[in-house]
């Protein structure tokens, strides 16, 4: 069983994840400091020994301590101190690579128009695509992974902004700037006519089964007479068979 972290621990670390290294934990803070709460509550979870952290127990923080160094409004969560929280500047000096992933569901579609923000404000874009996976699995089990050519990007007037020491923003990035593995390849339908045996019709207790076949066909299934079952006797077998006639016969 997992040994819980006390009040103080976590606000501990909660303040340093949001108002010191966001990047870190692959978190991107608006302008005012806020995440969302379900954001930061993915993000948290992936530490080791902390995936029972829900948002209980941030509440139990704001209640135990005097002087609880995070804050939450409504679905956002900010840390109180923020002086060491870095800004969004025009990116000077940018990776050949970077590195982001989209939902599988979306990767058509992204292929075809480009890589466009969902759920946030910019596109997110780290340097260390291991970074990048662990955020696309926020969204997605297993996201695709994309990688950006940021030479290609500018040069069709894309601009990218740091967020931290490995993340970076762009409004989007169009088609042709990127690549990702091929789509599957879509199977052809091949449709084989099989013929089926019939299968017999199992008779079930108390129950009848319909005859449908042409009423203008006769179907007896009375007894065979003796005419018929003699016509298919053998004929050297019937001679012996054959009864003397009486004497008032002859």
């Amino acid at each position: 069983m997992v040994q819980q972290k006390s009040p103080k621990y976590l606000a501990k670390l909660i303040s340093y994840m949001l108002g010191n290294k966001p990047a870190e934990f692959g978190l991107v803070p608006d302008r005012d400091g806020f995440v969302k709460t379900k954001e930061f509550l993915k993000a948290v979870c992936e530490e080791d020994g902390l995936g029972y952290i829900r948002e209980s127990h941030i509440h139990e923080i704001l209640i135990t301590l005097s002087d609880p160094p995070i804050e939450i409004k409504d679905n956002f969560i900010r840390a109180t101190h923020r002086d060491k929280l870095p800004g969004h500047s025009l990116a000077q000096t940018l990776p050949k690579l970077l590195y982001t992933c989209v939902r599988r569901k979306a990767y058509p579609f992204v292929l075809d128009k480009g890589i466009f923000p969902m759920g946030f404000d910019h596109v997110i874009l780290s340097s260390m695509p291991e970074m990048a996976e662990r955020m696309g699995k926020r969204k997605d089990r297993m996201p695709i992974l994309l990688t950006v050519q940021t030479r290609k990007s500018l040069e069709k007037g894309t601009l990218f902004y740091e967020a931290g020491d490995t993340l970076f923003l762009a409004e989007s990035i169009r088609s042709g700037c990127f690549t990702g593995p091929p789509l599957p390849k879509q199977k052809e339908a091949a449709i084989i006519k099989e013929t089926l045996p019939e299968k017999k019709q199992q008779k079930i207790p108390g129950s009848f089964i319909m005859n449908l076949r042409d009423k203008n066909k006769k179907t007896s299934q009375h007894k065979k007479t003796n005419k018929e079952v003699a016509w298919n006797k053998d004929p050297k077998k019937l001679k012996k068979q054959k009864r003397t006639p009486p004497p008032w016969r002859q």
